[in-house]
């Protein structure tokens, strides 16, 4: 039924309202609200309906948390089986029938190498809160202190992930190069630049004179999030897989965005087929609830009682629902499902590309895909323009800079057409998508549809020219 004049009138006010209220209440800290002014109160699956009536697609997910979408029905089943049961909603770390069940199907989808030797940490609800548990994990039982995190790393919020991230401002960890095959850190890209990521590993670790300390871990993303969808080589994560066991460096697998079938497997260090001492997970393990665990090598587990503990690691819904969403991911074969549709959505995407000049680069995994903005008529370097792949599969040292600008404005444009897309990268000039693992092809084909048309809007926009982030 058609909305009337007066009834939007209305629901438009309440909206406006809402949002009123919360820039006036709320902390300057808020992030999401500001490029995303929209009041949900209904959801299913990829849609949204915001309070002013409309509705949206939505590719963001709760930041990857939703695997199945909005309110699927198997997550709402199980929410709702253990509130009619009476089961008590928290219990610490006491053991229950529903975390049993969680445990047993979070060690079923685990590499079988590591399940069969597998201890699980239950911590604080939040991902950052289990990346500091797996830091403290690897300091205890190696008895060393430091850490080798990445460039572009993203790992959390609070001190000792904001640490490990790329973003630090107090450097307390060392920094390695992430193989960035676009955006090349030693100007070579595809094979030739992360086998000098690897090289430079190596280095730092047996030199004597570098000033590195052996580490007690290494932590990584396979697929930076944050840092602009970038997948790890999988042979460079097989050779940081050598390096770390050769020098009994536990290597920490942050799985918090990746995991639970998003990139085309059901967990990202399958495509390499490495097994992490250590691997830490949160979103989508939660099947939209709150929820944070690390699993890691029985030998690693050298703590104490109570060394690490946190009031609502026992978020009982949280593990019904996530027990249920890892089975239906598991049965329904939706890691599969995402590598076959993700390619075909990153194939239309790099399509755009000959029409677009504004697209530097399209890359993902399954369904976490990334569209690299930049401004092709900058060349401040004077090193020329990417283009295209050469023979030796190198990335061309001159690419245009970020379009951070224009990425906002496409982001807006999305807003107006109802799809819901996230930023990120370096200069935030990356436009993400991560719907569900349910979307249909049809839902698939209305979301880059939507997007295409959002990015020539966007082109012609005064926005972009009359900004002056179009440039590093």
């Amino acid at each position: 039924m058609a909305v009337t004049e007066p009834a939007a009138a209305v629901l438009t006010a309440a909206h406006e309202g809402i949002l009123r209220r919360q820039s006036l209440r709320e902390s300057s800290a808020r992030t999401y609200a500001r490029s995303l002014p929209i009041v949900p109160v209904r959801a299913r699956g990829l849609t949204i309906e915001g309070a002013d009536g409309r509705r949206y697609l939505d590719c963001l997910s709760g930041a990857g948390t939703l695997a199945l979408g909005h309110n699927h029905p198997v997550v709402l089943e199980a929410v709702k089986k253990v509130l009619d049961s009476g089961a008590p909603l928290h219990v610490l770390d006491l053991a229950t029938p529903v975390k049993d069940a969680f445990t047993t199907e979070l060690f079923e989808t685990l590499p079988r190498e590591l399940a069969d030797h597998a201890r699980v940490q239950f911590c604080g609800p939040a991902g950052t809160d289990a990346v500091e548990a797996a830091l403290k994990l690897v300091r205890t039982a190696t008895g060393r202190s430091g850490l080798l995190a990445f460039t572009g790393a993203y790992h959390g919020m609070t001190a000792g992930a904001l640490d490990a991230s790329g973003g630090a401002q107090d450097v307390r960890v060392t920094r390695l190069p992430y193989p960035y095959d676009y955006r090349c850190p030693f100007g070579a890209g595809g094979e030739r630049g992360a086998e000098l990521s690897a090289r430079w590993t190596e280095s730092l670790l047996d030199d004597p004179k570098s000033g590195v300390t052996s580490p007690a871990g290494m932590i990584l993303e396979p697929v930076q999030g944050e840092g602009g969808v970038i997948p790890a080589p999988d042979d460079w994560m097989r050779r940081m897989r050598r390096i770390t066991a050769d020098r009994s460096i536990p290597l920490i697998a942050d799985e918090v965005q990746t995991g639970v079938g998003r990139t085309g497997t059901f967990w990202a260090v399958e495509h390499s087929g490495i097994v992490p001492d250590v691997m830490v997970m949160s979103k989508a393990i939660g099947g939209s609830l709150p929820l944070a665990v690390v699993v890691y090598r029985d030998d690693l587990d050298a703590w104490e009682p109570g060394a690490h503990a946190g009031t609502f690691r026992g978020n009982q819904l949280a593990m019904a629902a996530g027990a249920a969403t890892m089975a239906y991911v598991r049965e329904n074969r939706l890691a599969e499902r995402a590598a076959v549709l993700g390619a075909r959505m990153t194939g239309r995407l790099q399509g755009l590309a000959a029409d677009h000049p504004c697209i530097g680069d399209v890359r993902g995994r399954g369904l976490m895909i990334g569209v690299e903005l930049v401004d092709p008529e900058a060349d401040p370097d004077g090193a020329g323009r990417r283009t295209g792949r050469e023979d030796d599969g190198c990335t061309s040292t001159g690419v245009p800079p970020a379009a951070p600008a224009l990425a906002a404005a496409v982001q807006q444009e999305c807003l107006e057409r109802g799809l819901i897309v996230e930023l990120g990268g370096r200069h935030s000039s990356v436009v993400r998508l991560l719907p569900p693992l349910t979307l249909t092809d049809e839902q698939a084909t209305a979301v880059l549809d939507r997007l295409a048309d959002a990015l020539s809007a966007a082109e012609r926009s005064p926005y972009r020219r009359h900004q002056t982030g179009l440039s590093n």
